[in-house]
């Protein structure tokens, strides 16, 4: 999964930790039985549950079932306690909820690497799980500042529906009265989970969380940190640990369901009854044979030469290859396999095996035992056509760890010389530090063979050939949800072939479950409704709280810019004076701006052109604009004007036209004080309590015929700090 950048203060604490001391902090007690957080309460399940080992020793360290629990009533108590709370919560709200949430967890992060090493993940493993899934809150809080401070949006633009405006259409986009269930998988305990839930808190539904039962150790102790710090409303998050029983049974439509695991598996379930009958929203993330080719311009001695082969090499041994985006086939032009294969050989024999804690260490163990038999299971099935030219199955060199009792294997690399005819590579997943190489004659044998493995996460390409990148991307991309264009230009800034980004799409076609993750805002919509809404432009403003063109204005005789944040009301409106635009007007702008195009020239010959005569520019008619709707004889609330969104000029003005403006407050979004930091010199004003407002500004001429349209942004000061 991914790395996320999270902030420079973040990184700093970071660096002060030692992994290696967390053999000094207080151990989970042996057997402990993992708990399940359901209708507001901490709650054993019955009987002895399955039994969770530590993947580098072997030993025992806790146990989870969810016998017992009533999970009808865990989906009810989401539904009537969790969703209702978080429904009424703006955007905004949700959105400094999922930061302070946050910073709670960073704050609480050395109990999670205590904890997080006993699944054979190493300091930087668990970096990437811990550390990368809390970026994914503060990623997801940052979208709160492109929407409004509601707890509803509209999507899209608005459409017109009639000849006279009095009619007309838009989307608005509502949060759904279910709650999200979230079937994870074991590779990621935390960053699985935080991905998940920081897309439907955000965007007002509540989460049940079944992690994969392996890891859900850790799991369950980063809820227990978010329960207990009372960030979240009651209900809005809940944990099973153990078997998801018959949970999908009580599904309905206003539910939402994510998997992530097999295929096989995400089959049986997205095919369930209820999912169908109710046809509830199904995201799955399944196999994923990712890819990853080497450009015929790349050779030995350039530097995209060895950013392929660490990429390769890291790919394989972080997390000790089980991660859903990890590199499974090798492409590579045929007169370079074997230099390319050794020198993947020379880096993963730089690589230490063993027990986590130690600071040698650069890749631990399988998730288990039995995660471990089942890659080696998938091993001999590629190898049915593919023989292994690196490590072994059968051992593996460990330090400080016992390899027999630990769930330690060698990193595999593996050759398929006829990759057309061999199918298995490209059917077969090994979950692990399990990757094949195989050879190919151009870039369109390059293409067809990513595409054989039928649908995947994520690909790349190693070339500082555009070209060669261009052919591929656009050859490739049908059968990728993402490919990742790899030269010595981005390397060192690049967060890596296996990385997902919170604010980019994860998922991909076909075999990889065909569901989206994340990308930001549109990861929003999978758990809110969009729903087409008709009527009159001001009914749809009042609706929306989002001014619509040709929508009845207000005023109270007072300039809108008199007023305070608190006090203006969206369709705030004023109808300026008309001004005459002159010949001596256009010359003087030209003049000054430096702008001479030969339309605003009175000497022009307009034939031919599309112009009668010498033409206003439409920066001096938006300018022209604001000196007629600002107001400016004395300080008012108005803090600064920032940018102008959708700005069109829809009709040429000529000199002798007259131009006037109608100007209505669009939209309002609050904005809170930045936290004050003592290393870091805050800007001029950022004390000041203040949101933004949205103006629409409309001119017309004296036919009262829409010369130019556009939104001026402001910053508004309010009365009251938020």
């Amino acid at each position: 999964m991914p790395l996320i950048r999270v902030p420079k203060k973040q990184h700093e604490y970071k660096n002060r930790f030692s992994f290696h001391s967390l053999a000094l902090l207080p151990q989970r007690n042996a057997m402990q039985k993992l708990g399940n957080y359901i209708t507001g309460k901490w709650i054993d399940g019955d009987g002895n549950g399955q039994l969770l080992y530590n993947a580098v020793t072997g030993k025992p360290i806790a146990s989870a079932t969810t016998n017992g629990l009533d999970f009808e009533s865990i989906l009810q108590y989401a539904r009537q306690k969790g969703n209702p709370a978080l429904r009424k919560m703006t955007f905004q709200e949700r959105g400094r909820m999922l930061r302070a949430l946050a910073l709670h967890l960073l704050n609480k992060k050395d109990i999670f690497y205590n904890i997080s090493y006993q699944s054979g993940a190493t300091k930087i493993d668990s970096w990437i799980d811990i550390e990368g899934g809390i970026g994914n809150l503060f990623s997801n809080a940052s979208l709160r500042r492109k929407l409004p401070d509601d707890p509803f949006c509209l999507d899209g633009d608005h459409v017109s529906l009639s000849k006279q405006n009095s009619f007309m259409g838009h989307h608005i986009l509502v949060p759904k009265e279910g709650v999200a269930i979230h079937i994870n998988a074991y590779n990621f305990p935390v960053w699985g989970m935080l991905e998940k839930i920081a897309v439907n808190l955000l965007a007002g539904m509540p989460a049940v969380v079944k992690p994969a039962t392996v890891t859900s150790y850790l799991t369950e102790a980063v809820v227990k940190e978010i329960i207990a710090s009372g960030i979240l409303p009651e209900g809005a998050l809940q944990l099973i640990c153990g078997s998801a029983g018959n949970i999908l049974d009580f599904v309905n439509s206003q539910d939402v369901v994510t998997f992530t695991g097999s295929a096989s598996t995400g089959l049986k379930l997205k095919s369930h009854a209820a999912i169908l009958g109710e046809s509830v929203p199904f995201n799955m993330e399944a196999d994923s044979l990712n890819c990853i080719v080497l450009g015929d311009d790349v050779a030995p001695g350039k530097p995209e030469w060895d950013i392929f082969i660490k990429e390769v090499k890291k790919e394989m041994t972080v997390k000790a290859g089980q991660k859903c985006t990890a590199i499974r086939r090798i492409f590579v032009p045929e007169n370079k396999m074997e230099d390319v294969w050794k020198a993947i050989a020379t880096e993963l024999d730089k690589t230490t095996i063993g027990n986590p804690l130690n600071e040698k260490v650069r890749m631990g163990s399988m998730a288990g035992l039995t995660q471990r038999e089942e890659v080696r299971s998938q091993v001999q099935k590629l190898l049915a056509s593919s023989k292994i030219i690196y490590g072994s199955l059968d051992s593996v060199n460990v330090i400080d760890a016992d390899a027999k009792e630990g769930a330690f294997l060698s990193p595999l690399l593996l050759l398929n010389d006829k990759p057309f005819a061999a199918e298995e590579s490209h059917n077969v997943e090994a979950f692990g530090p399990v990757s094949t190489i195989m050879p190919y004659k151009n870039m369109d044998e390059a293409i067809e063979l990513s595409k054989k493995g039928k649908g995947s996460l994520c690909s790349s390409i190693v070339t500082d050939d555009p070209s060669l990148a261009k052919q591929y991307v656009l050859g490739a991309a049908s059968h990728h949800g993402r490919i990742l264009v790899l030269n010595n230009d981005c390397a060192k800034e690049s967060t890596g072939h296996g990385s997902p980004l919170p604010l980019l799409v994860h998922g991909g076609p076909g075999r990889a479950g065909g569901g989206e993750e994340m990308g930001g805002l549109r990861g929003i919509k999978h758990y809110l409704q969009r729903t087409a809404i008709q009527g009159s432009p001001t009914m749809i403003t009042a609706i929306s709280n989002v001014y619509q063109p040709h929508a009845k204005g207000y005023s109270d005789g007072r300039h809108p810019f008199k007023k305070y944040f608190e006090e203006l009301v969206i369709g705030d409106q004023i109808v300026t004076e008309k001004r005459l635009i002159t010949s001596a007007d256009i010359d003087s702008f030209a003049d000054l701006s430096g702008d001479h195009f030969y339309a605003h020239l009175t000497a022009t010959d307009f034939a031919g052109t599309m112009f009668e005569q010498q033409v206003a520019h439409g920066y001096f008619i938006m300018s022209a604009a604001a000196g007629l709707f600002v107001d400016s004889y004395e300080k008012n609330p108005v803090l600064l004007n920032y940018g102008i969104d959708e700005l069109r000029f829809t009709k040429p003005v000529y000199p002798g036209m007259s131009i006037y403006i109608r100007f209505s407050c669009k939209e309002k979004t609050a904005q809170e004080l930045k936290e004050q930091n003592p290393d870091i010199v805050m800007p001029k004003g950022a004390d000041i309590p203040k949101g933004i407002v949205k103006w629409y500004v409309e001119i017309f001429d004296e036919l009262d015929e829409a010369v130019g349209v556009g939104t001026i942004l402001t910053m508004v000061e309010m009365k009251s700090k938020l």
